[in-house]
């Protein structure tokens, strides 16, 4: 096992990325933004001052936190940017020995119930970006998140079933928010734990986010440390860990700055020790569950 974390949630720059992740004693970042500008759209002459900080530093990118196919795309649009993003991530990810992806399963059609939403097609796309990836020695991974997927357990099990080898990248507290489309309306949320247990045999990778969740009202109440939301994050660590789970859990806290939300973002000096803080917790919340051994 190893920790990791979206590190654009410490810092916008890569300096201050890295610096984040040296404080924390890791090694590896899950990289997606860099001075605002996804990895795989960073120009190439950054690109390759990136490569040159990170080796100096000894800092490693263990996933490439993707926009491919993500909440941005729609599944009834051209399918060429997802492409191109796919076609430029992969030699970078090779240069850096990067074997991890992030995908999604595109933005849910907002005026379509659950049951038409192009689904033939998804699989299509998602089997293909598989296909370039895993030809590529790289092992795209789909996240529950505003997608296909996303919309419940049994969406994304579908998609393994559709797309076969598919891996998953879990996150723990995008349940908490995402409405069950499974189950008849009014769609309640899902359910972090049942989601974990349903796909876990298929998951590969872990996103550590927790948050809490007005049942009553149906409002968003905000995102908090792990362990102190409704993400079910201690009992889905210590089960993973437990059945010898050893891959990557990576951070991504959303307290200071949410990257699909603009609204939320604090001043620099915030966002870095905030970020910093949630390691620690995180790492504190392993030794609780008698797994402290595996930090290193």
């Amino acid at each position: 096992m190893y920790l990791t974390g979206f590190a654009d949630e410490a810092a916008a720059d890569l300096d201050g990325q890295i610096r984040a992740t040296k404080e924390l004693g890791w090694k590896n970042i899950e990289s997606r933004n860099i001075d605002g500008r996804n990895i795989h759209d960073v120009p190439d002459e950054q690109f390759d001052e990136v490569c040159g900080k990170l080796e100096d530093a000894g800092i490693s990118i263990n996933c490439f936190g993707s926009a491919i196919a993500n909440w941005g795309k729609n599944i009834d649009e051209p399918f060429g940017s997802s492409l191109e993003e796919a076609r430029r991530a992969i030699p970078r990810m090779q240069r850096l020995g990067t074997k991890l992806i992030r995908i999604m399963s595109f933005a849910v059609l907002k005026d379509r119930g659950p049951d038409d939403q192009m689904k033939e097609e998804r699989f299509r796309r998602v089997g293909e970006l598989h296909k370039m990836f895993t030809d590529a020695g790289i092992t795209p991974v789909h996240e529950n998140c505003m997608n296909y997927g996303g919309m419940g357990w049994s969406y994304t099990l579908e998609l393994v079933e559709n797309v076969p080898g598919l891996k998953l990248v879990f996150d723990t507290g995008n349940p908490i928010f995402s409405l069950d489309k499974a189950r008849p309306k009014p769609y309640p949320t899902q359910s972090p734990w049942e989601f974990y247990q349903r796909v876990r045999d298929h998951i590969a990778y872990v996103h550590i986010k927790d948050g809490l969740w007005d049942h009553i009202n149906g409002e968003n109440i905000g995102f908090r440390f792990p362990g102190e939301g409704q993400g079910d994050v201690r009992a889905i660590v210590k089960d993973l860990l437990d059945n010898g789970y050893d891959g990557g859990i990576s951070m991504e806290p959303h307290l200071a700055v949410v990257v699909h939300d603009a609204s939320v973002k604090s001043p620099d000096e915030i966002r870095f020790a905030n970020y910093v803080e949630y390691g620690r917790r995180f790492m504190k919340l392993l030794e609780d569950i008698g797994h402290g051994d595996k930090i290193g």
